[in-house]
């Protein structure tokens, strides 16, 4: 063996190290690092820019961000939200329930529901149900005319329309559970309900989580929508507001504020909620 060959055999541990062995010297990544900052000065120049732009008029922004109407306006937001993602998920895992039954029917009846529910805008539904009296004057002998408040209708049209979305999110994540592991638990004499609560549910949560917190979120912004039928929620408060007072920019401003503040958490808690359900699994990050 040569000696060009001896120099390059890597010394054992504890031993010194040879003045001519090579060096392994990190790669530089000039042009990474280059952009990286390039990105930051243009974010801290647009940061700078909004801060010192006058006509979003900050001093009101801070007037208004927490006074008594906006607050209540963001409270329906914040309870509306709830109660159609509880509704919806309720409705959408009937609908997933029966997607994935045997009876053709069934089956068919769930998937007409998504389709139809998802092919139809939520501003063309709450228009809809929110003129259902002139459509149906009477539904089983009862005037329908003033029989739904705005509040009504906007719960009935966004949970009809979150759970065309939620039954397919459910769906996707029972269906991601190894059939394996469920005819595993079938010959141990498992019932089907210990099976979905012990075996299929906690293993699909981890497909349904990231989709369910999205939509979540998703939910929060849509709520928006309310505005058209007159729901006091957030958006529809500072419109109020900025119909009286003509500062439309710092009102908006405001609305864009708190739905950045409450996003902000609900995604926060999404992230810990992935990483319970994730624990055990290589997703876990």
């Amino acid at each position: 063996m040569s000696s060009d060959t001896l120099a390059k055999v890597p010394a054992a541990p504890g031993t010194p190290e040879r003045p001519d062995s090579p060096r392994i010297v990190p790669r530089r990544r000039l042009g990474q690092w280059t952009a990286a900052v390039a990105v930051l000065v243009l974010i801290g120049l647009a940061a700078v820019s909004v801060l010192r732009n006058e006509a979003f008029q900050w001093g009101v922004v801070a007037d208004y961000f927490t006074s008594d109407s906006v607050l209540r306006g963001l409270w329906l937001t914040l309870w509306l939200t709830a109660v159609v993602m509880v509704l919806g998920f309720a409705l959408g895992t009937l609908l997933a329930a029966l997607r994935l039954s045997a009876n053709p029917v069934l089956r068919a009846v769930s998937w007409g529901y998504v389709w139809l529910f998802r092919s139809i805008p939520i501003l063309v539904q709450l228009l809809l149900w929110f003129n259902i009296g002139a459509l149906y004057p009477r539904i089983l002998g009862v005037k329908t005319v003033d029989l739904l408040g705005p509040i009504t209708v906007a719960i009935i049209g966004l949970t009809l329309h979150e759970a065309a979305y939620a039954a397919e999110v459910v769906r996707g994540g029972i269906l991601s559970v190894d059939r394996g592991q469920v005819e595993a638990a079938q010959a141990l004499g498992l019932g089907r309900w210990r099976r979905f609560r012990r075996i299929v549910l906690p293993q699909a949560m981890r497909s349904i989580v990231p989709p369910a917190g999205n939509m979540l979120i998703g939910t929060l912004k849509g709520t928006s929508i309310v505005s058209v039928i007159a729901v006091s929620d957030l958006l529809f408060s500072v419109q109020l507001i900025y119909h009286r007072t003509y500062q439309v920019i710092p009102l908006l401003m405001v609305a864009t504020l708190w739905y950045t503040v409450v996003t902000s958490v609900l995604g926060i808690g999404q992230h810990y909620v992935e990483r319970h359900y994730a624990r055990g699994s290589e997703a876990r990050r």
